[in-house]
């Protein structure tokens, strides 16, 4: 550990000698470590040095695992390399400049990560889990804009944590469909979680715990660029009069004024109306033939025989793709929908349909129903999880076993649970009337009804937000 040490040391060292032999333009050092002045020379503080170990080590891991999967995994991943370097110019900027204006200094990295949010909008494809996590978890490198206790933010570590926590959710299905199928994606998934915790948050944690010191003596960043040498002068300003001289512009008011007593002027002499054309008894609608309210017999006819608007859907599809997934897609008025012949090996995917009821008959790695409308799916096992997704009135029946299930975007769900699944985890963001059945105490009762709260009170205390959910009591 001490000679990995001494080495990256000694390469800074050498790196800063070289720049000062080639003219790198005086380097200074502040009170606070940071450089002040010569061009790139923040680019070797020891804050930036030990955040391209960081990149090197933990996005070089997960670019190497992303690699041997390929694919729109391979492509994500990519966005989060992308992302990382661009923070660490931001970082960079922070050594050399004064505190800008943080919406256009986070532009950058925010851009980037929009194209990763970008991948999961749509109809979802096999790494939909892959892409989710990656997303979810770039929300960690805001930690960058913390300003202060005041500014609505955790501190920078607690922010890395709670970020990471949003994308552990599908990181974890990650790791739960392919942890006895293919070991390069759950070595993409470690990898991907090693690079935040303990990755990110120990390098937070190690220089900037407090959050992000500006460069008080370094140049604002609105400050123009200096051009090549040699390069013309820019053009001066316009002179003052042309924006402030008063001769041309005169005030509001005194516009608004002289237009009022011209109006009101012009009433008085009556010649407003004197350009008007007078309208006869022939002229008006309840006299006109042509715009009669009945509706003729061949109107009638026309209307009644107009062609029925061309549906956006695709062609209905039941079908198992590649043996492994099951495509259930544009399916309506359909009551007796039935997959028979399945294994735990293979997912089920429901998109589009209206209207219908699907049984599933047997064990499924997964179930997932997206953009469905008054459907209905009785299945018996789940290996993973049932997820619900922009979905409208959808009942769901659970037979066996099911260890997850998540509700997502969805207004309307009826969930019933037998005795050997009441253990089910249900999992629900930005949904409402959500149901659950549960059997009754005695084998022949009545099932029981449950409403899950959709509404919540979050109150600040001791320096945290504590989230209950919203009861009801009547008189």
């Amino acid at each position: 550990m001490e000679e990995s040490l001494i080495k990256r040391l000694e390469a800074a060292v050498t790196r800063l000698e070289g720049l000062s032999s080639t003219g790198g333009g005086g380097v200074t050092l502040s009170r606070g470590g940071d450089f002040s002045s010569g061009g790139n020379v923040a680019a070797y503080d020891p804050s930036i040095l030990a955040y391209d170990d960081l990149i090197s080590q933990c996005v070089g891991r997960i670019l190497t695992a992303a690699e041997k999967i390929g694919g729109p995994v391979l492509d994500v991943t990519k966005i989060v390399a992308e992302a990382f370097a661009a923070q660490k110019e931001l970082l960079i900027r922070i050594k050399q400049t004064q505190k800008p204006d943080m919406a256009g200094f986070l532009k950058p990295l925010n851009d980037v990560t929009m194209k990763a949010d970008a991948m999961t909008q749509g109809r979802r494809n096999d790494y939909f889990n892959h892409l989710k996590a990656t997303s979810d978890s770039l929300s960690a490198l805001a930690w960058i804009a913390f300003t202060g206790k005041d500014c609505g933010m955790s501190m920078p570590i607690a922010h890395v944590e709670e970020s990471w926590q949003m994308a552990e959710f599908y990181s974890n299905k990650v790791l739960v469909e392919y942890r006895n199928k293919d070991a390069d994606h759950v070595e993409w998934a470690k990898a991907l979680k090693e690079l935040y915790l303990p990755g990110l948050r120990d390098y937070v944690k190690s220089h900037y715990a407090l959050g992000p010191v500006w460069n008080a003596s370094g140049k604002p960043v609105s400050a123009p660029a200096k051009g090549p040498p040699g390069a013309p002068a820019p053009p001066p300003a316009p002179s003052a009069s042309l924006f402030s001289s008063e001769s041309s512009k005169p005030s509001s008011s005194s516009n608004q004024k002289q237009g009022m007593s011209a109006v009101f002027q012009q009433l008085s002499s009556g010649s407003v109306t004197s350009g008007l054309k007078k309208v006869t008894d022939d002229m008006k609608t309840k006299n006109r033939a042509d715009r009669s309210g009945a509706v003729s017999a061949v109107e009638k006819e026309t209307r009644t025989t107009t062609k029925p608007a061309v549906s956006k859907t695709g062609p209905p599809k039941m079908e198992l793709q590649m043996g492994r997934k099951w495509a259930v897609e544009n399916q309506i008025g359909k009551k007796d929908l039935v997959i028979s012949e399945c294994d735990s090996k293979q997912s089920v995917y429901v998109f589009g349909c209206k209207d219908s009821v699907l049984q599933i008959q047997g064990k499924v790695n997964n179930i997932t129903i997206d953009k469905c409308t008054k459907m209905g799916v009785v299945f018996t096992d789940v290996v993973a999880a049932f997820e619900i997704v922009n979905c409208t009135n959808v009942e769901v029946q659970c037979q066996g076993s099911a260890p997850t299930v998540s509700v997502d975007n969805t207004t309307g769900c009826q969930l019933y649970l037998n005795k050997d699944s009441l253990e089910t985890a249900i999992t629900t963001a930005k949904s409402s009337e959500i149901n659950v059945m549960v059997p009754g105490a005695s084998p022949d009762g009545d099932w029981v009804e449950h409403a899950l709260p959709q509404q919540y009170n979050h109150v600040f205390t001791e320096g945290k937000f504590e989230t209950t959910p919203v009861s009801h009591s009547g008189a």
